[in-house]
């Protein structure tokens, strides 16, 4: 048996895209969009459409991703608000991040449109 070899993972912010992308070996494997939306008291950042292609699937990018992410924007002084439903999946098992999010309301998903 061989191990294999690690590959290098890597997240970055997109802010021109409004998105974070996920490459490996320096490849985009996938990416996870956001909106800003000013709330009071505190602002917001709605997560709202993930992927990973294809020929990435299986090594667990989609978690890397969102972790990094979600802890990224709340460490820029966001609240986390999950309408994309592998985002919302993936915090209902994570709950180190309940103190940083809020429910969708009306007024996010309107947001989108």
């Amino acid at each position: 048996m061989s191990d294999q070899n690690q590959q290098e993972v890597t997240v970055r912010d997109n802010p021109d895209e409004k998105r974070f992308d996920v490459l490996v070996e320096g490849v985009q494997a996938g990416f996870s969009m956001y909106k800003d939306f000013e709330a009071v008291p505190a602002r917001q950042r709605i997560f709202y459409h993930t992927v990973v292609f294809d020929e990435f699937e299986g090594r667990g990018l989609a978690s890397i991703l969102t972790r990094t992410a979600l802890s990224t924007s709340i460490q820029t002084g966001h609240r986390v608000v999950a309408v994309c439903p592998y985002v919302k999946k993936w915090l209902s098992t994570h709950h180190d991040f309940d103190d940083a999010t809020d429910a969708a309301g009306p007024e996010h998903l309107r947001s989108l449109g």
